[in-house]
């Protein structure tokens, strides 16, 4: 079921209602009924996948309590282990067998062997790897004594299942989320209204911004060896919207979502494209996922409390694991290869921490050295994705010499001009947007404080563009991952 879908748009009203009028003076009944909503709400994409999310589910339920109840260090650890052991093992092998059969068979050939290895058509699960990762973070937690494991395995199933973060996060943490299982939950109208407008400002990016860029960078990817280089570089530049529009559009909507629910989801991204150095845009992009790594793999290699040449290769380490994390194809990892590099020379400066804050803070625009800095943060985010979009490294790498042509140059070899201008003011205008909002959680959220009238006025103009935008449902690109 898609954000964006019809299905969507009733199951919502449907859950909201029966949630708040009829199951909100128990807790647990109430806590049930968003676990069974959720389970609908994953099952309708396919329900065979059922099994492997409450698998989990009753895994790390009984591991946790296994880890928590025992005084013996070799017990604990071995329930981790388990823990571990069966959630990657389910990963790896829906996601990035293939992969790894391909790449083996591929070696043996270059030394004229054939293995006849069985290759298997694997459905990937959606939201596997939000929801290995979220349910991992619960077991390692109550492992490191972080965390008591729950009794009430209702809640921890609707931890684990939560349907609005459920398919592309935000990747939650128990010692944030479960606990809110257990608090009595009360209908907030502002708050209410407040994650209405958060959903909102979600659809307008998703379907407005990111599906209108789809459009242009689909066709332009398809076909890059018939484009002129300008024609190329519009096409990254864009994707470089879709993507964004795209994923922290759905954040959005997840966030928006949890809060009608009356539950508070961590924040997803801090307006990235913003940023004036690579350090700045991480702590800024795909946030869950980036504290995930912080807390669970960098700081346990040593973090930056170690070596120069230490820090170094975790911070490698860090990367490439990012960078298989999103897909089984070496563009990802030198996607991830690449940001890792970019962070080198703040590393060695120790410049890495150097922008905490928000750009031109008090000001109304930003100096000509913040404007340069987030134009060349920019410029190298933009040739990462490349990578990250290409099919192959093959097509990477013809798309991006493909840019670094005289054509680049020629304003009247633009594929599709129309289109083209109509998309860039979309941008322009989400960006302008962002950055009035950027001291915010979103966009938006200081419409609230806008007379009735232009409040108002907001609201008929953003769902007015949505629905003349809503023809062709896209679906979510981190779906895929």
């Amino acid at each position: 079921m898609l954000f964006n879908s019809l299905e969507f748009a009733i199951f919502l009203p449907v859950v909201f209602c029966i949630y708040w009028f009829i199951t909100v003076k128990n807790l647990k009944i109430q806590n049930l009924f968003i676990t069974i909503a959720s389970y609908i709400f994953y099952g309708w994409w396919d329900w065979r996948f059922l099994s492997l999310i409450m698998l989990s589910t009753i895994q790390d339920y009984y591991c946790a309590l296994k880890i928590y109840n025992s005084s013996n260090e070799k017990v604990r650890k071995s329930w981790l282990f388990l823990s571990i052991t069966v959630n990657i093992g389910f990963l790896v092998f829906f996601k990035y067998y293939g992969f790894f059969i391909d790449n083996f068979v591929a070696v043996f050939s270059v030394f004229g062997h054939q293995p006849n290895i069985a290759s298997l058509k694997i459905i990937l699960p959606v939201g596997i790897s939000f929801y290995t990762f979220q349910t991992l973070s619960y077991t390692i937690d109550v492992y490191r004594r972080k965390l008591e494991p729950t009794n009430d395995i209702v809640a921890f199933a609707g931890f684990v299942s939560f349907f609005p973060l459920l398919v592309a996060g935000p990747i939650e943490r128990a010692t944030n989320f479960l606990s809110q299982f257990f608090t009595q939950r009360k209908f907030e109208y502002a708050q209410a209204v407040d994650g209405l407008r958060q959903i909102l400002w979600g659809l307008f990016k998703k379907i407005v911004v990111a599906d209108s860029c789809a459009y242009y960078v689909n066709n332009v990817f398809a076909n890059h060896t018939d484009h002129a280089g300008i024609t190329l570089l519009i096409g990254a530049v864009f994707f470089a919207f879709q993507i964004y529009c795209d994923f922290s559009g759905y954040s959005d909507i997840a966030i928006g979502t949890a809060r009608i629910l009356g539950f508070k989801a961590m924040r997803n991204f801090n307006y990235p494209y913003f940023s004036r150095d690579i350090a700045e845009f991480w702590r800024r992009w795909h946030i869950s996922l980036t504290t995930w790594f912080r807390d669970y793999v960098y700081i346990p290699l040593g973090g930056s409390r170690v070596s120069k040449a230490k820090v170094i290769r975790n911070t490698f380490v860090i990367f490439l694991v990012s960078g298989f994390w999103h897909g089984a194809n070496w563009t990802f990892i030198i996607w991830g290869v690449i940001h890792a590099v970019l962070f080198m020379p703040l590393i060695l400066h120790a410049k890495n921490r150097k922008h905490t804050d928000t750009v031109a803070t008090g000001k109304i625009l930003p100096s000509i050295s913040e404007f340069y800095q987030m134009f060349s943060t920019f410029v190298f985010v933009v040739i990462g994705w490349v990578f990250f979009r290409a099919e192959n490294m093959t097509q990477a790498l013809k798309y991006l010499a493909g840019i670094f042509n005289v054509s680049v140059f020629s304003i009247y070899s633009v594929y599709d001009k129309k289109t083209a201008i109509t998309i860039l003011l979309f941008v322009i205008m989400m960006l302008t947007l962002e950055w009035i909002g950027r001291h915010d959680q979103y966009a938006i959220e200081k419409v609230a404080y806008l007379g009735k009238t232009y409040r108002w006025i907001v609201y008929i103009v953003c769902t007015m563009t949505i629905l003349a935008f809503s023809g062709q449902q896209e679906t979510f690109i981190y779906f895929q991952f």
